[in-house]
Order: C-alpha cells, then structure tokens, then sequence
C-alpha cells in the first residue's frame, strides 16, 4: 500500500498532557480515599492460590464508579477522549465504556508490583472490547520499573511516561507492565466496547 502521506505504524496513539496534575490528584484521590481498594485478580484466577497469581499480576485497583457524582466528570472527559482519538486513528464501532479501573503498582518486599503480558479483548455475546486506554498518572521521577509494553511486531512499543498522558491501544494488543521496583506507579486504566468485530 502506498501512502500519502509519512505515517509512522505504531500499535498505539496518545495525547500528551490530556490531564493536567491537579486532575491527576483528583483522580489519585479518588481511587485511594473516596473508593475501596482491592487486591487485583485476573480473569480464570479465581481458584488459583495467592502464589501462582502473584506470577501473573500483582497490584491493588479501584472501581471508580460512573454513578458517583465525584466521578461525572472524569468520565465526561474519557468520553471526549475517547472520541476524539477513535475517529482520528483507530475508526471503530464504539458503544460504551466499562467502569474506570484505578491501579496500585507498589513495591513490597522486592516484589514489584506488575502484569505480566496479556490482551484486554474480551467479549460475550453482544458486545467485544475494542479498544484500551491507560492514564499515567504518576511522575515518572518518583518510581522506578513499570514501563507499559505493547507488543505488536519485533521490538515492544514503549509509550510515554509523561504525567497526564493518555495512551491507546486496540484491546486485543499483547501488552504488560513491567514490575515497580522503587515507589509507586499510579495508572488509570479504561476498556470501551462496541459490537464483534468482523
């Protein structure tokens, strides 16, 4: 295929700065004081014992609830986001947004917070997740690891740090975050999903 126009293939998109750092706290705020904590599971997990989980995924998350009036604004913007990156790159047919996750990448005990490599598409009947995102919302000079890889071809992709980026992904994209192994890593982490692809 020819292109017009340069076009660098990248199995994500972003914006930089799409949240300034007083967002960033108010969205940090609400997934460690306004909401409860929980230990992360991984679908399939479930009768797993604490040791073979810990190998896949450790970390805390938060359910930041979309009926809560502390959080209409965070999804009003995801919302935007969310259009405004679809229609410039990935073009899909889009539904509806699933309930924001917050997530607790730490350090204990020389065991880095991580998740190991896996893809986010899942379905049911109807409806398929379609397309990933992930907020950093932690400055990258206050912890150490924790690096998202996307992997799509040969060397994984290594989306920016920056505090307030947004980054995008389709969900069936094999990714993994890298173990903490100093401080605290702070992610917001969204799925949006539309009808089966085909």
């Amino acid at each position: 295929m020819w292109f017009l126009t340069n076009w660098v293939n990248e199995p994500f998109a972003y914006i930089d700065n799409a949240f300034s750092d007083q967002e960033c706290d108010d969205i940090i705020k609400l997934g460690t004081e306004v909401f409860e904590k929980t230990r992360a599971v991984t679908f399939g997990s479930e009768n797993q014992n604490e040791e073979e989980r810990n190998k896949v995924r450790r970390s805390d998350i938060t359910w930041l609830n979309y009926r809560s009036v502390d959080c209409d604004w965070l999804y009003r913007k995801c919302t935007d986001l969310i259009y405004t990156i679809n229609d410039k790159f990935f073009q899909f047919e889009l539904i509806a947004l699933e309930e924001l996750q917050f997530t607790h990448y730490y350090d204990t005990d020389g065991e880095g917070g991580m998740y190991d490599k896996h893809a986010d598409y899942g379905y049911n009947s109807a409806i398929s997740r379609k397309l990933s995102f992930s907020v950093q919302l932690t400055d990258p000079d206050t912890y150490e690891g924790g690096e998202l890889l996307l992997y799509s071809a040969g060397t994984p992709a290594r989306p920016s740090k920056k505090r307030g980026t947004i980054n995008f992904f389709p969900s069936f994209t094999l990714h993994e975050v890298t173990p903490v192994t100093k401080g605290t890593r702070y992610s917001l982490v969204g799925w949006v999903n539309g009808p089966k692809f085909r």
